[in-house]
Formats: structure tokens, C-alpha cells, sequence
């Protein structure tokens, strides 16, 4: 790793963490983030290395990068990624302040007092001056075209909340980096997964004499990214000049096969009867394995057909409250149990890590970045349980919901990493699944209350979490021939600068233009309630039942005599749980399975309903030409599909750059459009 390298990294990595807000919220473009292909990443690596590299070389062959210095360059960007957007940065002030706002509104807060059940410090401090804290983040502080100075933060209204947060989320970030390196050789050596993001990034970067690598000197690779390009770049213009430009359909319409399909339509998969065409997907798809694809491909399908019979008999799978139905639990079954088969599989190998993370020999060779890893991932994780004990919650409970956040983390790396798929989100929180498996009566609605508050910090939206990042990152830093126990290091410090610069600029935008107004929907409306609508809703459930004062008295260790699971989530974790045992032991035991266990994983979800279609094209196109071509006809198309995902991202790179100038010229936001469908 040379100095200039990590300088570039980091310099990056704030601009990312510095821009984001503004270009996601105020420009309203072309998303910097959003999912664990990051446009502004990939698409900023294709540029570079495809004119600005080139040009570098040519005025002094020193001054291009070589393809391990573009390796550590992105594996820092993508871990930074994490920061600014829905992984962190636009979940955590949004929500930390505004419960305070709709408490002036809600009847069921102010009777029941939820608001006064929540430790003064888990959110903003509005007492003191709340017309600027409050209303001036509500309304924004800003007039017309004239901005509020940026020392107009409040600053005094959040240092007390941001004091408890921030050394959880950085202890929380802490485990994930350690975990990262932990599992890195046994998913990438031991089980050999494709990890294709981190295939595509490495396959773009150059040989060691700065010039183009194999892939981009083919003539397949530039006809792959010369179609999406066009493609894109018509659409785009469309978009603009609708009266002179024809788009290119890449969606089609199907709806009116619904009434051939009234199961799939009634389970919610009207979606799948307009499929997009992503050819991303498509190009990721052909580089796995054909269950892989095909398993992505049918979930959704199969899903919303199950549910709609089911609904069809008066069976409803979804719920009107966080725990109520059983879509979360179906997931969390399903989740838990791909875990637990993950370690299984690398038992010895992790159980190796155990022991020499405190001192003991194993059986396996554990090298000395893994031996830390496990140590510091460990003292994280008793970190973590301690600080989240400090709200009130008891020890066992937050020993519990931490297990649970990390085998949701680590299950979301694994799938990201062995698929490819960039846009996932499980609809099941640690909160609502303890709630359910364990009971109100056994938790009571402070307990519920607190977990809800912290998994609306921290796990809310696990599709920009931190660990799949890291995870792609250190096999981009391993396929350069580097070691990953110091890009761990590296990775820490640049979430660091990632949060001193992410911070006050998405408070500054908030403030100058208001949070309501450049928040989006889920993220100012929904996720501020959830917590407190659902805690109110336990809270009044256990009130009729007449178990509220003896609910809340529980503490400790009595909250496990008093366990009343709910049968139906109950069955829906068991169901879903032995499916992933079940499929994962046929997968291991009969070549000719046809199905993977991550069909439970993505199962119906909205994003797996969107890239469905395009994982069932690119198993269809990886089948046929490894029927009818044979190996060498396969060999020579990756090329080809390299240049379908480098054309998507080019295309939304240019986007975002032309926004950018386009509103700095104009002062108008450009027009929205996203290459990829998030």
C-alpha cells in the first residue's frame, strides 16, 4: 500500500461523506450510494481507469495508478460508503430529532407518555431552545436562495445525544471491520464463493505497467459497455428533450396477465408482471452458479404465489404493526438458520480463531490479523452489550438482540458476497423478533421501547450496512496480494473522517433547507414513529390484558420464566429455519440440487421482486451458452458481461457529474435518473 494510495483513499472517502447529502437530498440525482454497488464507486472506477488513468500515463508514467494502488483506493471508498446515506448518516439525525415533532401531534404519545420513558440523551435535547433545535431542523433556517451560515448548527442540541450514539455506532462498526477479517479467509479459500462485485472491480483495474488489463483490451468488453451506455444515455436524454427522443424500453408491461395469475397478483407480485431489465444483473448472474441464479430468479415468484393462496383462504402473511404477521418471522427464520449453517461449515476453522484470539493453540493455522480480528471483535461485542445495557435494558437482553444484529450482518455479507446481489433488505428488526419468540408479557413496553430506539439507529436499513462493504473490500485488497489486517486499520480511521465530515454536512443541509423537505418518506415519516407507535401498541396490549404492571416489573433472568412465544411466529421462524437446514444439506450432498438456500433468504422481498427477472434472463444466457458453447465460449463472454456492468456505471457516473454542474450553473435540480432500479 503506497502513501499516495491511502492520501487518495481518504481524500475520497470525506469527498463521498461530504457530498452525499447534498446530491442525494438537495440536488435530488442520481443516488451516490444506496446499495452495495455504489454507482459513484464503480462508476468513478471505470472512468478513471478508462480516460483519466490512460492520460496520466501518457504526460508521466509515474503519475498513473497501478492496480493495486485503484485496489486500496476503492476497498477505502466503499467501506466510507457506509456513512453518509441510508447506512447511517440520513437514519440517525432524522430520527434522533424528530420524535420530539410529532409528539406536539400524536394524542396516543402524549396519553400513554412514551416520550418521557426514553433516556434524555437517546435523543436531541430540544428543551432548552426549541425553535431553533426543532423547528429551525423542521422548517429549515434558510431563506429563499440565501443559505444560513454554517456556524448556525445547533450544535448545543445535540451534543449530549451524539455523545451517547456515536461510541455505539463506532463500537458496533469496530466489531463489524473485525468480523470482516475473521470470515474473509474461510468465505474466500476454504468455501471458494464468486464474490462478483469485488470479480468486476478487480477485473477493470490495470497490470502492473499502468496500462489496460486483458479484459478491457477486449473487443466484447467495449461492446458490452457500449450497449447499456447508449442505452442509458438515450433514456437520459429522453428524459430531458421528451419531445425529441424516444426512450429504449427496459421495462415491460405484463399486468394484463394478472387475471391468469389472481395468486401472484394477491401475494403482491403484480411488480413481476412489469419486469426492468437490469443489465447489471445480468452480467452478475452469468458468473454464478446456475442454482444461484435460478433460486434468485423463482423466490419472489414462488413467495407472492404461496401468500396469495393463502390470502385466498383468509391466511394473512403481512401485519399491520412491526411484530404482528409473519413475513418478518419467515425472514428471521431463515436468517438465523443460514448463520448457524455458516459456522458450521467453518467450525473448526472459527472455533481455531477462538482460541488463539484468547491465547490458546488450535487445530487450524490462524493468522496473526485473524487471531486480532477475533479478539477485537470480541471485545466490541462485550463493549457493545455494555453500552447498551446503560439505556436500562437488562444485560441478557442486549446480549441477545447483539447475537442477533450480527448473524443479520453477517448473513447479508455472505449474500452480497456468494450472489452478487447489490439491493437487499430483510424485513425482520432484532426488536420484533425477540418480541415475538420471547413474548410481551416477558419483555413489557420499556424494554421493547429501547431496543426499537436502538434498532432505529442501527440496523434500520441493513442494505448500506457496514460489514458487506468491509467484506468486498478485503477481497479486493487479498486479489491485489495485499494483507487485510492493516486496510482494517485503514478501514476504522476512515469511518472516522467519515462521520467528522458526514456529519455536519448533513446537519447543515438539514438545517438550511429543513429535514421534512429533504428527507424522503420512509426516512422522515416512518422510521421517527416506528418505535414509538409500536411501544404504544405493546404498551395498551398488555394494559388490556391486565399484565402490564407485571410485565414491567420483570428484570433479569425472570423474564425467561415468563417466555409466552406467539404460535404462529413461532411456527414461521420453525418453517423457514428447516427449509434452510434442509435445502443446505441437499445442496452439499446431490450435484444436481437444483435450488440454493438463499431463495428463503430474499424470499419476496421488494428488492428481490425487482431483480428477479434480470437473474432469471442471466441464467437463462449462462445455460444456453454452457450448453451449447461449452467452456470456451463461456470464457470468452465474461468479457462481455464485465462491459454490461461497466456501461451501467459509467453511464450513472456521467450522470451524477453533468447534475452536479448542472445545478452549480443553473441553481435547478437536473433531471432524476437512476441506472440502476433503487
Amino acid at each position: 500500500m503506497t502513501r499516495r494510495a491511502v492520501v487518495i483513499g481518504f481524500l475520497l472517502s470525506a469527498f463521498l461523506c461530504g457530498f452525499c447529502f447534498f446530491n442525494d437530498a438537495v440536488i435530488r440525482q442520481t443516488v451516490l450510494v444506496r446499495c452495495f454497488l455504489p454507482v459513484s464507486v464503480y462508476g468513478g472506477l471505470v472512468l478513471f481507469v478508462l480516460c483519466i488513468n490512460p492520460l496520466l500515463r501518457r504526460l508521466r508514467r509515474g503519475l498513473a495508478l497501478t492496480g493495486r494502488e485503484l485496489a486500496v483506493v476503492v476497498a477505502l471508498a466503499l467501506v466510507a460508503c457506509h456513512v453518509p446515506g441510508y447506512g447511517l448518516m440520513q437514519y440517525l439525525t432524522t430520527f434522533l430529532i424528530l420524535p420530539h415533532h410529532y409528539a406536539r401531534t400524536d394524542v396516543g404519545w402524549r396519553s400513554s407518555g412514551v416520550l418521557d420513558q426514553v433516556p434524555p440523551y437517546m435523543l436531541a435535547d430540544v428543551s432548552g431552545d426549541e425553535s431553533t433545535v426543532l423547528n429551525g431542523f423542521v422548517q429549515g433556517l434558510g431563506e429563499g436562495t440565501r443559505h444560513m451560515p454554517f456556524s448556525g448548527i445547533p450544535w448545543h442540541g445535540w451534543t449530549r445525544t451524539l455523545g451517547f450514539w456515536l461510541p455505539v455506532v463506532f463500537t458496533l462498526a469496530i466489531a463489524c471491520i473485525a468480523l470482516a477479517v475473521v470470515v474473509h479467509r474461510q468465505w474466500s479459500d476454504h468455501e471458494h464463493i464468486p464474490y462478483p462485485i469485488a470479480g468486476f472491480a478487480h477485473a477493470l483495474l490495470p497490470g502492473p505497467s499502468r496500462a489496460w488489463g486483458p479484459t478491457l483490451r477486449s473487443g466484447l468488453f467495449w461492446l458490452g459497455l457500449l450497449v447499456p451506455l447508449a442505452i442509458h444515455v438515450n433514456n437520459w436524454g429522453a428524459a430531458w428533450f421528451p419531445r425529441y427522443l424516444l426512450r429504449v424500453p427496459l421495462v415491460f408491461d405484463f399486468t394484463s396477465l394478472g387475471e391468469v395469475f389472481p395468486r401472484l397478483v394477491r401475494g403482491g407480485g403484480w411488480i413481476l408482471l412489469r419486469p426492468r431489465l437490469v443489465l447489471t444483473v445480468v452480467g452478475f448472474a452469468f458468473f454464478l452458479a446456475t442454482d444461484v441464479s435460478l433460486s434468485l430468479g423463482v423466490a419472489p415468484f414462488a413467495y407472492c404465489t404461496i401468500v396469495g393462496a393463502l390470502a385466498g383462504v383468509g391466511v394473512a402473511v403481512y401485519g399491520a404493526h412491526l411484530s404482528q404477521g409473519t413475513v418478518g418471522y419467515l425472514h428471521a427464520g431463515a436468517f438465523l438458520s443460514a448463520f448457524l449453517v455458516l459456522v458450521y461449515r467453518g467450525r473448526h476453522y472459527y472455533w481455531s480463531v477462538v482460541r488463539r484470539s484468547v491465547f490458546l493453540s488450535g487445530r487450524e493455522e490462524v493468522r496473526p490479523a485473524e487471531a486480532w480480528g477475533g479478539r477485537v471483535f470480541l471485545v466490541a461485542c462485550v463493549v457493545l452489550v455494555w453500552q447498551l445495557s446503560t439505556t436500562g435494558l437488562d444485560w441478557q437482553l442486549a446480549f441477545l438482540y447483539v447475537c442477533v444484529a450480527v448473524a443479520l450482518l453477517v448473513v447479508v455479507s455472505r449474500v452480497v458476497a456468494e450472489t452478487g446481489v447489490f439491493y437487499i433488505y430483510p424485513t425482520f428488526f432484532p426488536c420484533a423478533l425477540l418480541g415475538g419468540l420471547l413474548g410481551f408479557q416477558a419483555l413489557g413496553s420499556q424494554a421493547m421501547l429501547l431496543m426499537l430506539i436502538i434498532t432505529s439507529v442501527l440496523v434500520v436499513n441493513p442494505s448500506e450496512a457496514l460489514m458487506p462493504f468491509a467484506v468486498h473490500a478485503n477481497k479486493l485488497i487479498s486479489l491485489n496480494g495485499m494483507k487485510i489486517g492493516r486496510a482494517a486499520l485503514l478501514a476504522a480511521a476512515v469511518l472516522a473522517v467519515g462521520v467528522a465530515v458526514a456529519l455536519p454536512a448533513t446537519l447543515y443541509w438539514q438545517y438550511d433547507r429543513g429535514g421534512l423537505t429533504t428527507g424522503h418518506g420512509w426516512i422522515i415519516h416512518t422510521v421517527p414513529r416506528l418505535a414509538f407507535n409500536e411501544a404504544v401498541r405493546v404498551k395498551y396490549q398488555l394494559e388490556a390484558q391486565g399484565t402490564l404492571e407485571r410485565a414491567e416489573a420483570l428484570s433479569g433472568w425472570e423474564r425467561f420464566a415468563h417466555i409466552s412465544p406467539s404460535g404462529p411466529h413461532l411456527a414461521a421462524f420453525g418453517i423457514t429455519f428447516a427449509l434452510v437446514v434442509l435445502f443446505s444439506a441437499a445442496r452439499s450432498r446431490f450435484a444436481r440440487w437444483p435450488l440454493h438456500p438463499v431463495l428463503f433468504l430474499v424470499l419476496g422481498t421488494w428488492q428481490s421482486r425487482i431483480l428477479a427477472p434480470s437473474f432469471l434472463l442471466g441464467w437463462v444466457v449462462k445455460s444456453a451458452v454452457t450448453r451449447y458453447g461449452g467452456h470456451r465460449a463461456y470464457q470468452r463472454l465474461k468479457a462481455l458481461m464485465i462491459g454490461l456492468i461497466a456501461g451501467e456505471m459509467l453511464a450513472g457516473v456521467l450522470f451524477i457529474i453533468f447534475g452536479a454542474i448542472y445545478y452549480l450553473v443553473t441553481g435547478e435540480p437536473p433531471i432524476v435518473y437512476n441506472v440502476l432500479p433503487i
